[in-house]
């Protein structure tokens, strides 16, 4: 792995390029209007666009080993992320929260994911240089992270967020516009929007702690591994319209993550011993990622009937659940 230590400048030139995306996606998406999948897609292929342009502004400025740990953290990070939306999927409908709505819910989300991720990297990276021991202990987690994915439960842990926020928040299930606080019979109470961020938060740590561990696996700098984490979180709404509707129907897509994580931890715990470069890392995440989604189209073709029931949401019939 490399051992850049990035300029000031270099950092500064991160904060930029974040706050001109996330200025130009806040004034891009203004207004009452729901993105549709075209138009995600579209705005996917650009935040995908801004990454790879940050990519290459890393190989000229630091070299080929530094660009390539950026485009193997970054496809790492990427493809872990789609586990997030997917437990997003559930939250969102076990609120009833609509679209629209949705997207204010991601926005405050992917702010928090920011803040938190730059805290979990620098503290994980303190640590792996103060005791490199601490590799071995992100590997174990990594590998357990993988096995407990193989099993896809029946109810998602992080669906239990929704339940213990409302059982312990004074809340109304009434939606009231785009405000996350109101006041009912004259006491404050959180609206379902409130509910759904702060389980889109702790539902980012808790996947954090998988995925920053994986960075480590492809490299140990901290200004390549929070770019590439912030590269691929800014993209995350627009991925979430795009893949919203399609989740369910990728039926092998745990098992492709689980073989990354997986293959990620033993990476780390075997880097004593075996060393593999960022090339061949990126062709491996891509690989696993690329055969669970044919796996699963294959299987859709030959049982088009098949749903997955256990996969969606439980409904709410006025804020309780049947």
């Amino acid at each position: 792995m490399s051992s850049l230590v990035a300029p000031l400048w270099a950092w500064a030139l991160l904060g930029i390029v974040v706050l001109i995306s996330i200025f130009l996606d806040l004034f891009a998406h203004r207004g009452e209007h729901v993105d549709s999948r075209k138009r995600a897609v579209l705005w996917t292929c650009v935040w995908v666009s801004v990454a790879l342009a940050f990519n290459m502004f890393v190989y000229v400025q630091f070299g080929a080993g530094p660009a390539e740990e950026f485009l193997a953290a970054y496809l790492l990070e990427k493809s872990l992320s789609v586990d997030n939306l997917f437990v997003f999927l559930l939250v969102f409908g076990a609120l009833k929260i609509p679209p629209l709505e949705q997207r204010r819910v991601l926005t405050w989300g992917i702010f928090g994911a920011i803040v938190f991720r730059g805290l979990l990297i620098f503290a994980g990276a303190a640590a792996v240089q103060r005791w490199h021991a601490v590799t071995y202990v992100f590997g174990a987690i990594l590998v357990i992270a993988a096995f407990k994915l193989l099993r896809k439960p029946e109810e998602n842990e992080e669906s239990k967020i929704v339940v213990w926020m409302e059982k312990h928040v004074r809340w109304t299930p009434k939606l009231h516009g785009h405000k996350f606080f109101t006041r009912e019979n004259g006491k404050r109470v959180a609206t379902p929007l409130f509910i759904a961020l702060i389980a889109i938060e702790v539902t980012d740590v808790v996947f954090a702690i998988d995925s920053v561990p994986a960075a480590f696996a492809v490299t140990n700098d901290t200004f390549i591994m929070y770019s590439s984490n912030l590269l691929a979180i800014l993209g995350l709404r627009a991925l979430y319209v795009v893949l919203a509707g399609a989740l369910a129907d990728l039926r092998y897509l745990h098992y492709g993550l689980a073989a990354v994580l997986g293959f990620a931890g033993a990476k780390l715990l075997a880097a004593s011993w075996i060393k593999i470069p960022p090339l061949p890392s990126v062709a491996i995440i891509a690989t696993c990622i690329t055969v669970a989604v044919v796996m699963s189209l294959r299987a859709n073709r030959r049982d088009p009937a098949r749903i997955l029931q256990d996969s969606l949401p439980t409904p709410q019939v006025d804020g309780k659940r049947p």
